[in-house]
C-alpha cells in the first residue's frame, strides 16, 4: 500500500474530538428508548447494520481502490477490530438493560486502563508509578459501584460486569485502530470494521432467535438515530481523531462521555445518578486521568 503523506486536517482536531464525544454521549439514551420494544442484542445488531448500510455507497464510491489494496495482515486486523467491536456493543448495550446508565457508562469507560494493562503484558510497555496508582484508584471505584449494586439484585451486578467486559473489548478495538489509522483513511478503516461487527451481531441475534423486525415506527427512529449520531458521527469522529492526536489524549477525552450520558439520562429518562455511582464513578475517572498523565510522561 502507498504511504500516505502527512496533511493538515481541514477541521481542527480538538473540534472533531469534541463533536465525537458529544455525539457518543447520546448513545445510552437512544439505547434505553429503543430497549422498550427491541431486544438489547437486536439494538446492537441494527446499530452497526444501519451504520454500515449508510456508509456502503460512500465506501464503494470513494474507497474501493483502497479497500482492494489491503493486504492479508491488514484485513486480519480490521476483522479482529470488528469482532472486538461486536463484543463491545453486545455486552455494553445488554448492561444498560440491567444496571443504571451512570454505572454502565462509567464502567465501560475504563478502557484506557485496559489499554495500559494490555500494552504492558503484550507490547512490553512498562507501567510507571502514576499509571499503577491510577489503576488502583479506578479499581477501588469499580469495587464501590459493584458492591453498591449487590443490594440491587444479581441483575445489576451482572450489568456492571458486562459493562466492564465492554470496556475490555473496546480497549482492543482502539489499540488496533491506532495501528491501522496510521495507514488507512477514515472510511477505509471504519467501513470494514463496522460491517464485520454488523454481520457478527446479526448472525448471533438470528442464532439466539431474537426478533429483528416487527418493531413500532418510533423504535426504528431510535435505531436510526443510534446508527447516525453516536456511531457514524461519534465513533467515526473518535477514529478520525486518532490520526491527528495521541491515542492517550483521545482516550482520556472520551471521559466526557459518562458525564454527558448521565446528564442526558437524568433529563430524558428521569434517572438521577445514585450517590454510590457518583463516588465510584468519580474515583474511576480520577484514576484514569492519573494513569493517562503517567502515560504521557
Amino acid at each position: 500500500m502507498e504511504t500516505r503523506k502527512a496533511t493538515s486536517p481541514s477541521i481542527p482536531p480538538h473540534l472533531g474530538l469534541l463533536v465525537g464525544v458529544l455525539a457518543a454521549s447520546t448513545a445510552s439514551t437512544f439505547i434505553r428508548l429503543a430497549q422498550g420494544t427491541v431486544h438489547p442484542l437486536a439494538v446492537a445488531a441494527w446499530r452497526l447494520t444501519l451504520a454500515s448500510l449508510i456508509l456502503l455507497p460512500v465506501a464503494l464510491a470513494t474507497r474501493r481502490k483502497e479497500l482492494r489494496s489491503l493486504d492479508r495482515r491488514e484485513w486480519g486486523l480490521a476483522l479482529g477490530a470488528g469482532c472486538l467491536l461486536a463484543v463491545h456493543f453486545a455486552t455494553w448495550i445488554t448492561s444498560l438493560a440491567l444496571t443504571s446508565v451512570a454505572a454502565s457508562v462509567v464502567l465501560v469507560s475504563t478502557h484506557p486502563l485496559f489499554v495500559g494493562v494490555i500494552s504492558h503484558l503484550f507490547l512490553r510497555e512498562r507501567l510507571n508509578r502514576p499509571t499503577v496508582i491510577g489503576l488502583v484508584i479506578a479499581l477501588v471505584g469499580s469495587t464501590i459501584i459493584g458492591l453498591g449494586d449487590v443490594g440491587g439484585g444479581g441483575h445489576r451486578l451482572l450489568g456492571d460486569l458486562l459493562a466492564l467486559a465492554g470496556g475490555l473489548s473496546v480497549a482492543g478495538y482502539f489499540l488496533i485502530g491506532r495501528r491501522l489509522r496510521r495507514r488507512l483513511s477514515l472510511v477505509g478503516y471504519v467501513f470494514p470494521v463496522y460491517a464485520t461487527a454488523a454481520v457478527l451481531l446479526m448472525a448471533t441475534a438470528a442464532l439466539a432467535r431474537v426478533p429483528l423486525a416487527g418493531y413500532p415506527a418510533v423504535s426504528w427512529l431510535w435505531l436510526l438515530l443510534l446508527a447516525v449520531v453516536p456511531q457514524i458521527v461519534g465513533h467515526s469522529s473518535l477514529n478520525w481523531a486518532l490520526r491527528h492526536l495521541t491515542a492517550t489524549y483521545v482516550t482520556l477525552s472520551v471521559l466526557g462521555e459518562p458525564i454527558g450520558s448521565t446528564l442526558l439520562a437524568w433529563i430524558f429518562l428521569h434517572e438521577p445518578p445514585t450517590l454510590v455511582a457518583i463516588v465510584g464513578g468519580g474515583l474511576i475517572l480520577a484514576g484514569i486521568v492519573i494513569a493517562g498523565r503517567g502515560a504521557e510522561g
